[in-house]
């Protein structure tokens, strides 16, 4: 039997394919996934691994799609989207909750909230979900997940067992951390701090206002494309010292609001988009001599 055929006829509620990427995409860009799986639960998603390793098929694991740019020609292998069982939340104890990875970020902070649980007000204006908050260390206006971070739960794509990673036991970076590709975080525990919900109501509020003036919104984005250097040194002051900030490339261009946000102006193609970061790349190490380092994922063929 084929590998195609085996895998359809093994998991075949689940498992597309040719899957339309620009509809997990909030660039809404990108080509076909050769093919897509949803996984249920744990056990599904530990027997598709399997069969996988087993067949050598590239396994690429996604989340809200939030800061992913998928190429034109697609991503070859199969990717994995972790279903709505991965979308939970539970108070475990007054300050701890636990959180499903595929739970978006807004959700736990209004959960977080609703328990009177200060500290984590900051993921209000956070894209994405958990998952991807953990391996980015997402944060934003001097917060950011590792501050709040117990522990996680990931299961090892070469084990195919699932472990518990201590905070300790990971290094953080700015917008980064040494976790392994091979790892698929399934859950997280967060601690925040006692409050009362009108306090914690107000600052997100605050934050989210702050959020609205600064950065665009309702627009085809992944939000900030290149890293800051340092708190002093943003990337979107090095775009417009290097005079980038009303650059286009086909259907791709600079927000006018925010000049670290590129954007699909409707009828762009991916390679336009990363065809305005080569450019822009350019430009600001030829003016500045800084690299900037990508923040949002490339991910194709």
């Amino acid at each position: 039997m084929s590998l195609e055929n085996n895998l359809k006829n093994k998991f075949r509620e689940n498992l597309n394919e040719k899957v339309k990427l620009s509809n997990y995409s909030w660039f809404n860009l990108g080509g076909n996934a050769e093919y897509f799986y949803k996984a249920n639960n744990k056990d599904d998603l530990v027997e598709f691994l399997t069969e996988t390793k087993k067949k050598k098929l590239k396994t690429i694991i996604i989340g809200a799609g939030s800061n992913t740019l998928f190429r034109d020609n697609g991503v070859k292998g199969a990717v994995i989207k972790l279903g709505q069982s991965f979308s939970y939340l539970k108070l475990i104890e007054k300050d701890i909750i636990e959180v499903g990875a595929a739970t978006l970020d807004r959700k736990t902070a209004n959960f977080a909230r609703d328990n009177n649980l200060g500290g984590l007000e900051f993921l209000s204006c956070i894209p994405g979900s958990i998952g991807g908050a953990i391996i980015m260390n997402s944060g934003c206006y001097d917060s950011d997940i590792s501050k709040v971070l117990i522990s996680i739960k990931a299961i090892d794509k070469n084990r195919l067992t699932e472990i518990e990673i201590k905070k300790k036991d990971i290094e953080f970076s700015y917008r980064g951390t040494n976790l392994s590709s091979d790892l698929i975080i399934t859950s997280v525990k967060l601690k925040g701090s006692i409050s009362t919900k009108e306090k914690i109501e107000k600052k997100q509020t605050d934050l989210i206002e702050r959020k609205k003036l600064s950065q665009p919104n309702q627009i085809k984005t992944c939000g900030s494309t290149f890293k800051n250097i340092n708190k002093d040194k943003k990337a979107w002051m090095l775009i417009k010292e290097a005079g980038c900030d009303k650059l286009s490339e086909g259907g791709a261009m600079i927000s006018q609001k925010h000049c670290n946000f590129f954007v699909n102006n409707g009828n762009a193609k991916s390679s336009d988009i990363e065809n305005l970061i080569k450019k822009v790349k350019k430009k600001v190490y030829e003016k500045t001599g800084v690299n900037l380092e990508l923040e949002i994922k490339i991910i194709g063929e």
